[in-house]
């Protein structure tokens, strides 16, 4: 319902908000890394203290994992699934098992790429724990970074409490506009991500091929973390081609990964392209 939903002007407001409301000098929030790099920003910016739990080496977080993180006392625990650099998502019934466990603060799930899963979101879970904050956002399947809309899904009492504490006017005329507009034409979204997950497979089979590739790892988002062989320096190269990624080598278990965005059917053929014109060229 309306009194679950709390919009924003992107997810960073979103949790900027909440740690001004459940954060603050004497609190904890605990994530699980490799993870979104600007959770620690947003703590920082509050001055809550940050904490997190390194995940197991296939990025999963089993009970061994939950129990660390538990362990902590933490007032907020942030889940991002599917997860921000490394593209999986969280097993459902370990989030259950901290939504059954963890009652002395709130659990935030971070959604921001669910639209390309085959997951359903944890909105539907909301009545069963009111501890539960559910994020998404309109930048990524939408389309719609720029135009930065943000959303939590809470308890009433919860979204009430934002309310309060929201900046006046924090979200356009135009931005609502055209968020209305976008939210209209649901087809557009469905076809986008289905095409989006046609690309992806095959850019993932084209990789495959080459042999500076060492690891693709499973990816629900709209995006692959791959390790290459001398990744600093095809990123590097990839970069002078005017081919942006994300080096995530100096992340906690990624060393020597590349997260790659999936792109257009021809943007995925060039950088293709110039992956293997760098590996012929270092005689990899």
């Amino acid at each position: 319902t309306v009194e679950n939903i709390w919009a924003a002007n992107g997810s960073n407001e979103v949790m900027q908000q909440l740690l001004q409301l459940f954060g603050g000098p004497d609190k904890t929030l605990v994530a699980f890394d490799p993870t979104y790099s600007m959770y620690e920003d947003y703590c920082r910016n509050t001055f809550t203290k940050y904490l997190s739990v390194s995940r197991n080496e296939d990025f999963s977080i089993d009970q061994k994992v939950m129990d660390s993180a538990l362990a902590l006392n933490p007032d907020l625990i942030v889940i991002t699934s599917p997860n921000n650099p490394t593209g999986n998502l969280m097993n459902r019934e370990d989030i259950y098992k901290i939504l059954d466990t963890f009652k002395t603060g709130f659990i935030v799930i971070d959604e921001a790429y669910i639209d390309f899963s085959e997951e359903p979101s944890f909105i539907q879970e909301l009545y069963k724990f009111p501890q539960l904050i559910v994020l998404q956002t309109l930048s990524k399947a939408y389309g719609l970074a720029s135009l930065r809309l943000g959303m939590a899904f809470a308890n009433p009492t919860i979204i009430k409490l934002l309310n309060k504490i929201k900046p006046p006017y924090n979200i356009g005329g135009a931005t609502q506009r055209l968020v209305q507009k976008a939210l209209s034409d649901s087809h557009f979204v469905t076809k986008s991500v289905k095409q989006l997950k046609v690309n992806k497979q095959q850019l993932i089979a084209d990789l495959k091929h080459i042999n500076g590739v060492t690891t693709i790892f499973h990816s629900d988002a709209n995006f692959i973390l791959v390790k290459f062989i001398r990744a600093q320096e095809l990123f590097d190269y990839l970069i002078l081609k005017k081919i942006i990624a994300r080096n995530r080598s100096n992340v906690e278990l990624c060393n020597d990964s590349i997260r790659i965005t999936i792109g257009l059917e021809s943007e995925n053929k060039e950088l293709i392209q110039q992956i293997k014109i760098f590996y012929t060229k270092n005689d990899v």
